[in-house]
């Protein structure tokens, strides 16, 4: 009768002193990598956010397609002296994160008939590896290196998250509500909490509807150019809609509800979201980057008006905290002294203005970022701004109208796939005239009107060795990963 069970026992041994082999050959086999990428061949890891419709999807993939095909890329250093030998796509190093879909990226927008690819609703990573010769006084007795980019692509939303950690439930409450209270697109949430009673026990119906009511309220939000809708989850839940997680909003007086009650539960369901969602997001993808990417549709906030372009101010501040440590004890934790090296804040959709605008368009843009610039810069990151296009989907022109020239930019249009020129408006030369009065609170820009279109891409006819046609990518490209190549 022990026999068998002599034999289980011995079996069980085998597989236990298996696994143990299998983990020492998979940690020397991690060890092993990690040191022959930090000492032969180095890894840039490249975060790349930004607000809803900032252009990230079309970012990554233009770059990675101007870097693979390098005809366009002049004012990058490495690749203008013909030091980059090849460049090439690998799988990329963690396992757990999506890939992202360079190929069908690249097809939407190089095809017969392009189109613009979905946005991004998720973390995903791309690794491109560089053949570089290096450059100085010893290149000539060195070969080729090879450097990884891991191109790591988050929801600027998910960023915007950061805020949260600093805040409780009633804080929180106190500054979603005094925001929402003048906006029409909160309409529909404001009747909703005025008849909620938060002391009252808890009722998962009146939870899920008030949830959803404050989700529709954030994606009209969204919508009408606001940035600072946060939880970000809200808007981009993934398989988490519909969990309890998800299921809180704001309300007033917050703070004061007892056990059982609707409010305490929103409480605990808030300080939930901050342990389960945001703390893992930045422990395990933001704490590793090395160079950041911020986009930001600059233009489509000065369409909306005066409030949307305050509120991207003040988010982007929000966010560049981000890239602060020690901001709070988590991330000081977090990050362990590590810190963001350089920051780009790019306007994006330049190819929108005629280039005899693009330098007022940066103006504005560091203006708008001046107060996150400021913070970025205290805490040792290198920062630069400036207006680029990841794609260009418009041609310039000069035409006649009433007896003014007016520097235009023609293009399909997205909706009615009809070709049109275009014209924005001029922009101030000092950015102060869009500033001011949106710190003021003004409904309106008084004395402009600017317009904003939807182009679709254009139908494109690459040369062999070049890559989709930019503004300005490549000096993105030199100010982030230059110094490395």
């Amino acid at each position: 009768m022990q026999a068998p069970y002599l034999l289980d026992a011995k079996k069980g041994c085998e597989l236990i002193i298996g696994d143990i082999a299998d983990g020492l050959t998979r940690s020397v086999e991690t060890t092993i990598s990690t040191v022959n990428e930090a000492f032969f061949e180095p890894v840039i890891r490249l975060g790349v956010t930004g607000l809803s419709r900032a252009g990230k999807t079309v970012f990554i993939t233009s770059l990675a397609a101007n870097l693979i095909a390098r005809g366009r890329m002049p004012a990058l250093r490495a690749a203008a002296e013909g030091r980059i030998r090849s460049a090439w796509l690998q799988p990329q190093p963690d396992d757990t994160v999506p890939r992202f879909d360079y190929e069908s990226h690249l097809a939407a927008l190089t095809g017969p008939e392009p189109f613009w690819p979905k946005g991004t609703t998720g973390t995903s990573e791309l690794r491109l590896s560089l053949r570089v010769q290096p450059n100085g006084l010893l290149s000539g007795f060195a070969g080729p290196k090879t450097i990884h980019i891991d191109i790591v692509d988050y929801p600027g939303e998910w960023l915007l998250d950061l805020s949260l950690l600093d805040k409780d439930y009633a804080t929180w409450s106190r500054d979603v509500l005094s925001r929402l209270e003048t906006r029409s697109e909160a309409v529909a949430f404001r009747d909703a909490i005025a008849t909620a009673d938060g002391s009252a026990k808890l009722d998962e119906v009146a939870a899920k509807d008030l949830a959803a009511a404050f989700t529709g309220y954030l994606n009209a939000a969204r919508d009408a150019g606001y940035s600072d809708c946060t939880p970000g989850r809200f808007l981009l839940p993934g398989d988490l809609k519909g969990s309890p997680v998800l299921t809180f909003a704001p309300l007033p007086d917050a703070g004061t509800f007892g056990r059982g009650s609707l409010g305490r539960e929103f409480q605990r369901r808030f300080e939930s979201y901050k342990r389960e969602i945001v703390k893992p997001f930045f422990r395990e993808h933001f704490a590793r980057i090395d160079r950041q990417v911020v986009l930001v549709d600059v233009l489509g906030a000065i369409h909306a008006g005066p409030k949307a372009v305050e509120d991207m101010r003040v988010a982007l501040a929000d966010i560049l905290g981000a890239f602060r440590p020690g901001r709070n004890a988590f991330l000081s934790q977090l990050l362990l002294g590590r810190r963001v090296e350089k920051i780009l804040f790019a306007a994006t959709k330049a190819d929108h203005l005629h280039h005899s605008q693009h330098a007022q368009l940066t103006s504005i843009t560091e203006a708008l970022l001046n107060d996150a610039r400021t913070r970025a810069d205290f805490a040792g990151a290198e920062t630069s701004a400036m207006a680029l296009a990841s794609l260009r989907a418009t041609t310039e022109e000069r035409i006649e109208r009433d007896g003014r020239t007016l520097d235009v930019v023609r293009g399909t249009l997205a909706e009615t796939g009809k070709r049109a020129a275009f014209y924005p408006g001029q922009l101030p030369e000092d950015p102060a005239r869009l500033l001011t009065p949106a710190r003021q609170g003004a409904d309106s820009w008084l004395d402009a009107d600017y317009q904003v279109m939807r182009f679709a891409p254009q139908a494109l006819d690459l040369r062999p060795g070049d890559g989709p046609p930019h503004i300005r990518l490549d000096r993105a490209a030199e100010f982030l990963i230059g110094d490395r190549l």
